[in-house]
């Protein structure tokens, strides 16, 4: 596959072997410790963008789920915990509570009014939230009141290209969350040409390690990456262990023969 960054072309394949030999040379050992082993990884791919300084912690990646079993059991970096309803303060304090990663949380969008996405953002902080998400169609006057009450990092989404993104950092956006399908490599290009290098974009990475890293070239700081569900999860299981029962089963009228 050809990707087409910065108007250079870069093949996927050459890339993942320079990147492969870089890391081989620069090769360190890691120790491990603790007894518990996360269940779900984020691409290992993620690792290949610089990261957004967040209150003094560098993240790459961000997990996108509001299932606190998975929020419990994944590598991220950190949790983001955005949801299609009106923002609840229940599903909120889940979120935050279950994450031993720093947590961003969704605190409105088009049918939100500012006080309301105000009280959810202040709720988010005094609960140890590390940002609040405010969805594309949030209104600047709601993006400038949540960011004049709080002083956690203010996520802001950018949909599609025809989303005023500038606009959105004039009323306070700290972070541009960039989710726009098939065109979030283009929209992340238009959002570097216009805030340059050092604004600090988050977006979706898509469904495997080619979008992924195509959108690293585009420009994302850090990659959200979207989990297996917990109905996918136990489909897999259920289907092991019905193998291994029959297996057991085999075995054992082996032995009684």
């Amino acid at each position: 596959m050809t990707l087409n960054t910065n108007d250079e072309m870069y093949n996927y394949l050459e890339i993942n072997e320079k990147v492969e030999k870089q890391l081989e040379k620069k090769k360190k050992i890691i120790p491990k410790a603790g007894k518990k082993e996360k269940l779900i990884k984020v691409p290992e791919i993620i690792y290949q963008c610089s990261g957004i300084n967040i209150m003094g912690i560098r993240i790459k990646s961000f997990i996108f789920t509001t299932d606190v079993a998975i929020i419990n059991n994944n590598n991220a970096g950190a949790t983001f915990g955005v949801y299609p309803f009106k923002p609840q303060i229940s599903v909120m304090d889940s979120v935050i509570e279950a994450s031993s990663a720093p947590a961003f949380v969704g605190v409105g969008g088009r049918n939100t009014t500012a006080a309301k996405s105000v009280y959810m953002a202040i709720n988010a902080e005094s609960k140890g939230a590390f940002g609040v998400v405010l969805n594309s169609l949030t209104k600047l006057d709601v993006i400038r009141a949540v960011a004049e009450a709080v002083n956690i990092v203010v996520v802001c989404t950018v949909a599609s290209e025809y989303d005023d993104y500038l606009a959105k950092v004039k009323a306070g956006a700290d972070i541009i969350q960039v989710s726009g399908a098939k065109n979030t490599p283009e929209i992340i290009k238009n959002i570097r040409r216009d805030l340059g290098p050092e604004f600090p974009i988050i977006a979706t990475g898509g469904p495997n390690d080619e979008t992924i890293l195509q959108t690293i070239l585009a420009g994302a700081n850090a990659i959200i990456y979207t989990p297996p569900t917990s109905a996918e999860l136990f489909s897999e299981n259920m289907a092991k262990y019905r193998e291994e029962s029959k297996l057991n089963y085999e075995a054992k009228m082996k032995e009684e023969k």
